[in-house]
């Protein structure tokens, strides 16, 4: 890939986390869906406190099946910020982002908190598929967490 190739490979990138964020914030879970392989790698045991062990799925069904109950009682707002991506070859790339959230329960929710202010990273890998970029594989990792 010259030059050209590898800054439209990493806008496309940064185009499809920016609908990551804005399709969890909206509980599009469909949209949210899209944006991963159908064979995704999401770990989140790092991003609980205390970390929870079970927080790791594959597939982007059984992800999208274990969040949208959580979630959908919960308004949120995630941030990303200066990306390090690289493209590691035309089909693939690697990033981290910083990433600050906040998370208002509003219904019943098995969250334990009403409040959640979280600072951290996303460690992610991407794919090029036949209908574009996509996550391969995610893991937050936090390194400060408020909560109420």
């Amino acid at each position: 890939m010259d030059a050209i190739d590898k800054l439209l490979a990493i806008e496309e990138i940064r185009k499809l986390k920016a609908r990551y964020f804005r399709c969890m914030d909206t509980k599009d879970w469909a949209g949210l869906q899209s944006v991963f392989t159908d064979d995704v790698h999401a770990d989140f045991r790092e991003g609980t406190d205390p970390p929870f062990e079970g927080a790791v799925t594959d597939g982007a069904d059984p992800y999208i099946e274990m969040l949208a109950p959580i979630l959908t009682p919960i308004v949120t707002v995630h941030h990303g910020h200066m990306p390090e991506i690289e493209i590691t070859s035309p089909t693939t790339a690697k990033g981290v982002w910083a990433m600050e959230d906040k998370l208002w329960v509003v219904g019943d929710s098995v969250v334990p908190y009403k409040f959640l202010h979280g600072y951290g990273h996303y460690h992610e890998t991407y794919r090029k598929e036949a209908d574009g970029w996509r996550i391969a594989s995610v893991r937050l990792t936090r390194l400060r967490i408020d909560m109420e």
